[in-house]
């Protein structure tokens, strides 16, 4: 490495700066550090064609910017891009990096610089597998949803988990949600909610979701907040009943699947039914035991509350001994 240097800020390429995810709070952090203390970490720069790329800083340099600075402290690396790249990837491993940002940098190396995954593995000290499944995350990845996600108006975890295996599945649906987000945003659970609904619903169903993801979340909570309600008003004797009804149709709806089974059948499948059996055995058992416990089926203990005054039980008391 060479000495550290001042730069001007329009002489450094930046030419990987779509690799990084915008973060404007960590920015914000930086700029606020920076105009206390000064720039403490150089950023890492490779020559190449009388040109200073930018490897590591790129948000030392938006902090930079954001303070309206013209310069900046960068130090000079003595290797080629692709190696810079590669110590980028190794640092990695003790530094917070994305892993949609070390898929970028992958991207990089093997598709731009024509390195082969092995070789990148090597190079890195990681494994073939391990650069398999950061690239798998960006190769179903549209040019759109890597800009909303570099702009950060799509959070990193909802296009890996949410978007990426949608685009995989329905390309047509993946598009007509990132467009759906990017207008009325739904928080991290809402969007898991989402899709766990989408992931069980009909067809026809399906093209409503994608439409309107926001509009389905509220009518959810909507339909939510009434059952609690309905839940709360039947007391939790309703509620069993509730359930069990749901059991019955559950039931009704798996012997149908069963029906259409050949042998052999899969040994979990015979025990899961008989532990399920021996559950409901215990339900009915409870059930049994409250209703011979009924009040309302035992005449001495189901007695009107009118005629209580007027026999007295045997043991009570008159009420002049009371007083």
């Amino acid at each position: 490495m060479d000495a550290c240097r001042e730069i001007d800020l329009h002489c450094l390429d930046l030419r990987y700066a779509d690799a990084r995810l915008a973060d404007a709070r960590a920015v914000a952090r930086l700029a606020r550090s920076i105009e206390q203390c000064g720039q403490l970490v150089p950023c890492s720069v490779v020559p190449d064609a009388e040109r200073l790329v930018v490897i590591d800083g790129y948000r030392r340099i938006a902090a930079l910017r954001r303070l309206g600075r013209d310069t900046a402290q960068v130090q000079p690396w003595r290797c080629d891009l692709a190696q810079g790249l590669l110590n980028v990837l190794m640092q990695s491993q003790s530094r917070p990096f994305l892993a949609l940002e070390e898929a970028l940098l992958l991207r990089e190396l093997t598709h731009r610089l024509q390195l082969s995954q092995r070789e990148v593995a090597r190079r890195t000290g990681r494994d073939v597998s391990w650069v398999q499944r950061r690239l798998q995350l960006v190769i179903s990845m549209s040019d759109p949803l890597l800009d909303a996600v570099r702009g950060g108006r799509v959070s990193s975890w909802a296009a890996s988990r949410i978007l990426a295996p949608l685009a995989r599945a329905n390309s047509d649906h993946a598009g007509q949600l990132l467009a759906a987000l990017q207008a009325t945003p739904l928080s991290t659970r809402e969007l898991q909610r989402w899709f766990e609904h989408y992931q069980s619903a009909q067809r026809s169903l399906r093209e409503r979701l994608v439409a309107h993801p926001r509009l389905f979340i509220e009518a959810v909570a909507v339909t939510e907040q009434q059952n609690a309600a309905a839940n709360l008003a039947a007391g939790p004797e309703g509620q069993a009943l509730t359930e069990l009804r749901r059991l019955e149709g559950w039931l009704r709806q798996l012997r149908r699947r069963l029906s259409g089974l050949t042998p052999p059948l899969p040994a979990p499948l015979p025990a899961t039914c008989a532990r399920v059996g021996a559950a409901w055995r215990g339900v009915a058992d409870e059930l049994r035991r409250l209703a011979d416990d009924d009040p309302a089926r035992d005449p001495q203990c189901g007695a009107d509350a009118a005629s209580a005054g007027a026999n007295l039980a045997r043991d009570q008391p008159p009420a002049q001994a009371v007083a």
